[in-house]
């Protein structure tokens, strides 16, 4: 009988303790087991295992064998597991690029994924200086008053961004906090057409980001990458040099994910 492997842990809930070992059980194995097996080695009562293996069943994690009526994992799983390599593999791959602008900005750098109206942190790279930000990799914040979340808001489609408003309710978070779902769409035509965003102490005050998109291969906005720093540094005239080394690298790692720009499509088109 195999034996769980998870290090004790301050914190049990039952049921989902059971339920995870359940998991681990079906992932240890090539084939399927019975329900019989499951419960010998969950050393749980029929009804208890049958009730997990139907909430399972129902969030397609684990499957039911018509033939032979065997459960293994699902393919919800997989399509689970298929995101975080994802992930996994786009920050690793982003970092070569957050290298080289921390290089030449000397400011904090972020690598952000768009998720749900939110802008989730994947990766940071910090200058050896004396006052830097709170931001950490993992924490979430509204899309609509950082550079990173606008950069990408302005490049979804319409119904797409009238949706993400009316579930953010365009919070404010300090005096530059933009409130106005009006104002907020003009803000985004503006990034439209110059191809980078700011952040104006509207997140945090004391705080000026720029940002710009990475696109992926199909031409959706698949991140973004940012530069943040104290707003005593982060001056206009810095803000924009700065915006060119951002929009130069997240070009690049877009065309690195396949990405192909509509004016080098149409160029490719005429040569032909």
């Amino acid at each position: 009988m195999s034996q769980s492997k998870t290090p004790r842990f301050p914190y049990r809930i039952q049921v989902l303790d059971r339920t995870l070992e359940l998991l681990r059980i079906l992932g240890e194995r090539d084939g399927e087991y019975g329900l019989a097996e499951l419960c010998a080695e969950l050393k749980l009562h029929k009804s208890t295992v049958h009730r997990l293996i139907m909430v399972l069943e129902h969030h397609r994690l684990i499957e039911r064998s018509p033939s032979t009526g065997g459960y293994q994992l699902g393919l919800r799983l997989f399509e689970l597991g298929s995101k975080a390599m994802s992930v996994l593999d786009l920050r690793e791959h982003s970092r070569r690029f957050l290298a080289r602008i921390l290089d030449e900005t000397q400011e904090t750098v972020h690598f952000c994924l768009f998720d749900q109206g939110e802008i989730l942190y994947v990766e940071k790279l910090e200058p050896r200086r004396s006052v830097r930000l709170a931001s950490r990799v993992g924490r979430r914040v509204p899309a609509y008053c950082t550079s990173v979340g606008k950069a990408m808001l302005a490049q979804l489609p319409e119904p797409e961004v009238e949706a993400i408003l009316r579930q953010a309710r365009l919070k404010r978070l300090t005096k530059n906090t933009i409130t106005k779902p009006q104002a907020l769409k003009a803000e985004l035509s503006k990034i439209r057409t110059r191809g980078y965003a700011i952040d104006d102490e509207e997140n945090e005050q004391g705080v000026r980001c720029v940002g710009a998109v990475v696109w992926d291969h199909t031409g959706r906005p698949r991140a973004a990458i940012s530069v943040s720093g104290p707003s005593f540094r982060m001056t206009q005239a810095k803000m924009s040099q700065i915006a060119k080394v951002v929009v130069r690298s997240a070009t690049a790692l877009s065309q690195e994910l396949g990405y192909v720009s509509p004016e080098l499509s149409a160029g490719r088109k005429r040569a032909r």
